[in-house]
């Protein structure tokens, strides 16, 4: 089931809304340019990996075999959005009519997913540990986990961005960077995926932030895309957790 929230932009800047349709998970996406406000998303494709068989060895009675086992496994306190981000800005009043609009050339900006409905946007800054460890706890994991969102996300290394009008100094806040045609990137100030950890200051929400990239090839080797985002889950429950989703253009 797909959640749609909108909002319109304050004073005369509203983004224009998308939907896209995410096979298999909860969420609810939104176009933001100075504060946050709703996009649409059509969903091109879900993917994941498929089973991997494992083989047998047949040794001979009375034999002592030393092996070593290498497994390649789906971790599922994880998932991930890939896509493209489309739009334009639009001066409107009250009835959405608009007096003028701009469309877009090379789409820049940032896509944001938190599992807040609510974020305060003026009052976004880097994450803390504090925010770290409560979201780790409600998904049931530990800062420790090779695979927690704390040493997922150990790097502080990210070029520097606007939230509305909030500064996001580079190189200030947690962050890490998604592999491109299956390969690590260095994480640094000119990475092509670059994902940073916020929380909303009034709530402690954490808010994961992807930089679009406009067409840059993917994960897979296959398309180009805008943005790659990784999300947190509990693999230990039967329902996925719902994230609402933001996108702020510019």
């Amino acid at each position: 089931m797909i959640q749609l929230k909108e909002k319109w932009i304050e004073n005369i800047v509203k983004g224009l809304c998308v939907i896209l349709i995410i096979i298999s998970f909860l969420s609810l996406l939104k176009i933001v340019t100075a504060t946050p406000t709703g996009p649409v998303i059509t969903v091109v494709s879900n993917t994941t990996m498929l089973p991997i068989m494992t083989n047998r060895s047949q040794d001979t009675k009375g034999t002592i075999t030393t092996v070593t086992l290498s497994s390649l496994q789906q971790d599922y306190k994880w998932k991930a959005y890939v896509g493209n981000v489309s739009g334009k800005l639009t001066l409107s009043g009250a009835n959405t009519k608009a007096i003028y609009d701009w469309s877009l050339g090379s789409i820049t900006g940032k896509v944001f997913a938190t599992r807040s409905n609510s974020v305060s946007w003026t009052n976004v800054a880097c994450v803390n540990q504090t925010t770290i460890d409560s979201e780790e706890a409600a998904f049931g994991t530990t800062s420790s986990m090779s695979d927690s969102i704390n040493l997922t996300f150990k790097n502080t290394a990210h070029k520097g961005f606007l939230v509305g009008t909030v500064n996001i100094t580079n190189s200030t806040c947690r962050s890490t960077a998604t592999y491109i045609n299956g390969t690590p990137q260095t994480v640094n100030e000119t990475a092509t995926f670059q994902e940073i950890l916020l929380r909303d200051t009034t709530t402690s929400s954490l808010v994961y932030t992807s930089l679009i990239n406009s067409q840059q090839p993917g994960y897979d080797g296959i398309g180009n895309y805008d943005f790659q985002l990784i999300l947190a889950e509990n693999e230990s429950s039967n329902t996925p957790s719902t994230y609402y989703f933001y996108v702020e253009l510019g």
